[in-house]
């Protein structure tokens, strides 16, 4: 399947969400806390002038219904891009299932999966376009 490409400012915030993973971990390195990364990320971002949703609620629509007890994401990036943190030294695949519904229930194109528990953080990151 063949999707639209990306718009340029939403690439742009990508760059920033790429850059203050590397500047987080190379800061902090990796065997903390989930929680931690989240904070500093955040952090990173909002120097940039980004604008940072944490642990935001996702309600499940079906049937025409809206459930509130849906989903959390981890960090939205200036209500465009989803980023899942982990901070695990597996990577379970589920993961990828997990922001590809986060993407697609929410209607946001792009996603990044950052896993901050690897030596080289180029290794923990994924990106994901719906």
């Amino acid at each position: 399947m063949k999707y639209k490409s990306i718009d340029t400012e939403t690439e742009n915030i990508a760059k920033h969400v790429v850059d203050a993973a590397y500047k987080v971990h190379k800061s902090l390195g990796p065997g903390l806390l989930e929680k931690v990364y989240e904070i500093c990320f955040c952090h990173e971002l909002a120097k940039k002038g980004l604008q940072c949703k944490r642990q935001l609620d996702i309600p499940i629509i079906y049937d025409n219904l809206e459930f509130k007890e849906g989903l959390r994401l981890d960090v939205l990036v200036e209500d465009k891009i989803i980023c899942e943190l982990k901070a695990l030294e597996n990577v379970n695949p589920v993961w990828e299932a997990q922001i590809l519904s986060h993407l697609k229930l929410t209607g946001k194109r792009l996603g990044f999966l950052i896993n901050f528990n690897v030596p080289k953080i180029k290794d923990g990151i994924r990106r994901f376009v719906m």
